[in-house]
């Protein structure tokens, strides 16, 4: 299953600019700057009079819509017109809600060719740093990782002070606490206290860490040994209640900080394959173009790393739901596509089970900017997974180690996905957004991607690459191509606006599954 892909709004003459997604089928179109009733409205073939006001992103009726009947963007179905809507008309959550998923009914609807590179991309190179153990790093941080909320704060007051001791020390990115606020009061055993210990140990042993201190109170449930069973080189365990308290943790974390710091400097940048990179695949804030510039956009990238031999990680279960029969036609084997179908039907025990539902998901930003539905903000969202083939599907924070397109069972939910994906071995993340979120990850550098120029230009300070011209086939391909070599860029040293800003250490965040006992 490909890409879909927008026509390129070709307004007429003082007519409000129009995006029909796809003009053969759907039924609905964007309105690019907003529009007041009875202003004339234009994108490539399709011409209509606005005959209520429109805001800018929002969505149009190309025809009328009888109460009942399908509303239809990207060739798929987003939802229902629960009262007639009239061709002209504003469509939105006021006029638009879902089916039963029995109703959809399966899409056939094809969206052009799969994506297929236009040069020998495996012989591609960043400029990384190569680990004892052969595994490739983008960046030389040291990371404090706390066991137990216990330990959190004393984690916190070491990367502090050796921060302040050591800056500018060659080859040093950053000191880089974890502090999460579990580790004691999830029952052992349970899938809560698994992801826990899952997330601990793929951030202590993640290649962007050059070493790595754990520190932990001494009672908790979580001792180290539960993440760490093995000994792991460059790793030091520091125990608050054994070396007498507070003060004395947070000296002798300085000092073995500075044994490490002092060994960084003979550590140097090589060329290393692309084909080693694993980027984390990330959206938030989304609005009506996400799914028409940023995520095709960012899917353009995602497959050239796939032809490059590298891994991928699409997220965010939620934000599947009902475009998850695209994924399905793209799951390499049968068991896949089961494991995914089996993966949508937790989420929709779990969330009853919690008195909610998958389409509560759509927030107010979201809504505001356009999306009215659950399936819409998903069709939109699964761009950015590009056309590969679905190779893998694992769980939470779990590593991933096939080539190619990984499908992890994440939350929708921006940090706590994006902690899954670095858990589970990314070494990039790629992250659009169409509202403007503010976000970075480390030890893993986030390359932030906008949506329209217009957020670009207004939180310049914050987005890293403009995918707001990427209307039409072709613009995706060319801007796709120039994201794929930012993320390359950023890969060999070059530092995201949210590195530079300092992001990364709050916005660890471990899913928490399970009663707080």
């Amino acid at each position: 299953m490909s890409r879909t892909l927008p026509s390129t709004p070709t307004p007429v003459a003082s007519a409000v600019p129009l995006i029909v997604a796809r003009p053969s089928t759907d039924n609905v179109g964007i309105i690019v700057d907003g529009a007041t009733a009875g202003e004339s409205l234009a994108g490539g073939e399709t011409t209509i009079v606005a005959v209520t006001d429109i805001p800018p992103a929002h969505k149009v009726a190309l025809k009328g819509i009888a109460a009942g009947e399908p509303v239809i963007k990207y060739g798929q179905v987003i939802g229902a017109a629960i009262e007639p809507i009239p061709a002209g008309a504003h469509v939105h959550d006021h006029n638009v809600g879902l089916l039963d998923l029995s109703a959809r009914g399966a899409s056939t609807v094809s969206s052009g060719t799969a994506y297929e590179p236009s040069e020998d991309l495996t012989a591609r190179t960043f400029m990384g740093y190569r680990r004892p153990d052969g595994r490739a790093a983008t960046r030389n941080y040291i990371g404090i990782v706390p066991t137990v909320n216990c330990s959190s704060t004393v984690s916190k007051l070491i990367a502090q002070a050796a921060s302040i001791q050591f800056a500018g020390a060659p080859g040093l990115d950053g000191i880089v606490p974890l502090p999460h606020d579990q580790g004691c009061a999830l029952a052992e055993h349970t899938i809560g206290d698994d992801i826990l210990r899952r997330t601990l140990h793929g951030y202590a042993t993640h290649p962007n860490f050059a070493g790595v201190l754990v520190v932990s109170l001494g009672c908790e449930v979580n001792q180290p040994e539960n993440f760490l069973p093995d000994v792991i080189p460059g790793l030091t365990q520091l125990t608050i209640q054994e070396l007498g308290g507070t003060a004395a943790t947070v000296a002798e974390g300085v000092k073995q900080i500075g044994s490490l710091v002092a060994q960084l400097a003979e550590l140097q940048r090589e060329p290393i394959p692309v084909a080693e990179l694993t980027l984390g695949l990330q959206c938030g804030g989304s609005d009506a173009y996400s799914g028409l510039t940023a995520n095709p956009t960012l899917g353009v990238a995602a497959d050239m790393l796939v032809a490059a031999g590298g891994k991928v990680i699409l997220g965010e279960t939620p934000e599947i739901f009902g475009a998850e029969h695209l994924l399905r036609a793209r799951a390499a084997t049968p068991s896949i596509a089961k494991q995914l179908d089996q993966t949508i039907d937790w989420w929709l025990h779990y969330t009853e089970a919690n008195g909610a539902e998958l389409d509560n998901n759509p927030s107010k930003g979201n809504r505001a900017g356009g999306i009215t539905t659950i399936w819409e903000k998903s069709l939109g969202a699964v761009l950015k997974g590009g056309t590969s083939p679905l190779n893998d599907i694992v769980d939470y924070a779990a590593p991933v180690t096939t080539p190619g397109l990984t499908f992890m069972d994440t939350p929708g939910y921006d940090p706590v996905s994006a902690t899954g994906m670095v858990a589970g071995g990314a070494t990039v993340l790629a992250f659009t957004t169409g509202r403007g979120s503010v976000f970075g990850s480390r030890p893993v550098p986030c390359l932030k991607i906008s949506t329209t120029s217009g957020l670009y230009r207004r939180m310049e300070g914050d987005m890293d690459f403009d995918a707001g011209q990427a209307f039409g086939h072709d613009r995706q391909l060319e801007t796709g191509a120039q994201l794929f070599e930012a993320i390359i860029d950023m890969a060999s040293g070059n530092p995201s606006k949210s590195e530079q800003l300092g992001f990364g250490t709050e916005e660890i965040v471990p899913w928490r599954i399970g009663a707080v006992l």
